[in-house]
């Protein structure tokens, strides 16, 4: 376990984080509280940004083979 110091940065406490702790890629940190231990996770798209997605051409996939077939299957 390794150390990191905590300085003032404006009306805020911050560290850094050491280089082999970065998040690549990742612009936004999600930080919550648990006990005395503070974590940080990637922000992951939520299923409320899903729906703000572009919508498929209606022509998507309207040609595609039948990766499943129903032999063997039987009626419930």
């Amino acid at each position: 376990m390794r150390t990191v110091s905590i300085f003032k940065n404006g009306n805020n406490r911050a560290i850094r984080l050491p280089r082999d702790l970065d998040f690549e890629g990742v612009s936004e940190l999600e930080i919550v509280r648990e006990g005395d231990s503070i974590i940080l996770r990637p922000v992951r798209p939520t299923w409320g940004s899903f729906a703000s997605l572009e919508k498929a051409d209606p022509d998507f996939m309207a040609e595609r083979e039948e990766i499943v077939s129903d032999e063997g299957r039987f009626e419930l």
